[in-house]
């Protein structure tokens, strides 16, 4: 059974970190593009940054450009976003998803597989 675990969400002032896990099991973690979606409550679920599983390039929305970055170790079939200088607009569920195809991060996410149960990522002004 495919599955996806998030941790490392949290409260955080603005002008901090987080470092957020996705551990990947039950589906070749290989062959799959990873990518980080958000929902802020009252909001559309957004696509916030993806690894392509053929080249290993990185994709961010313009929001967190230069201040997040995502990371993957295939070895250990996890990635992890690295979140600096966070913003009480970064406010959201963070999940981790799984897709059989190249990266997209526009709409909410539909084509992506496998899904897991989010984390809280909360940052107080």
């Amino acid at each position: 059974e495919a599955q996806l675990v998030e941790s490392g969400g949290g409260l955080v002032q603005a002008g901090g970190s987080l470092r957020l896990s996705c551990a990947a099991s039950g589906f070749t973690f290989d062959d799959y593009a990873i990518a980080w979606f958000r929902q802020a409550p009252g909001k559309e679920r957004e696509g916030v940054s993806c690894i392509s599983s053929t080249d290993g390039r990185r994709y961010y929305v313009d929001s967190v450009k230069g201040r997040f970055t995502m990371s993957s170790d295939n070895a250990k079939n996890t990635v992890s976003l690295q979140m600096n200088s966070l913003k009480p607009e970064d406010t959201a569920v963070y999940y981790c998803a799984a897709d059989y195809g190249p990266c997209n991060l526009a709409g909410w996410g539909f084509e992506y597989d496998y899904w897991g149960q989010g984390t809280q990522v909360t940052v107080s002004a």
